[in-house]
């Protein structure tokens, strides 16, 4: 796993803990809209939707981390990023607000399972009292079964 580097966070929440993307990964933050569903997709890809004329394949982070799915409420948004693959739009919680984390905040996470499933995890940021989970939107977005999916997209859209 490689540790993130200290910078500027966007914060946002899945069940009750804190998660951050580098805010240069961040194009834009959206209200929910209507997602339509692909057929043929894993359960954590909803859909696409259409962002001023760009189809942009939607995930629901909190399925594609493991957990339960929840009812969408006023603060569930959906957040744009730029991946290694493209624009995704990724479903959370709530955004909290951009941080900033110098170097000495951040750590290595330590070994907690199969070094495969915690690949998109690239550090722990510690802020007063607060650990944020630290994505590699990268990682996250560039496995198999997601690319396979977003070309299983491709064909119906």
């Amino acid at each position: 796993m490689s540790k993130a580097d200290g910078g500027r966070y966007l914060t946002f929440m899945l069940r009750d803990e804190y998660y951050g993307v580098p805010i240069s990964k961040v194009c834009e933050i959206n209200q929910m809209m209507e997602i339509t569903p692909v057929p043929k997709t894993p359960p954590f890809v909803e859909g696409v939707v259409n962002l001023r004329g760009k189809i942009i394949p939607v995930v629901n982070l909190r399925q594609k981390l493991g957990f339960e799915k929840m009812d969408y409420n006023r603060e569930t948004c959906i957040i744009i990023i730029e991946s290694d693959i493209g624009h995704v739009g990724v479903v959370v919680d709530a955004v909290r607000e951009v941080i900033d984390l110098k170097d000495e905040q951040i750590e290595i996470p330590p070994q907690m399972g199969e070094k495969s499933e915690m690949r998109f995890l690239s550090a722990l940021g510690k802020q007063e009292d607060r650990v944020i989970i630290l994505l590699d939107v990268d990682l996250a977005f560039s496995g198999d079964e997601f690319t396979q999916s977003m070309s299983e997209m491709s064909k119906v859209a």
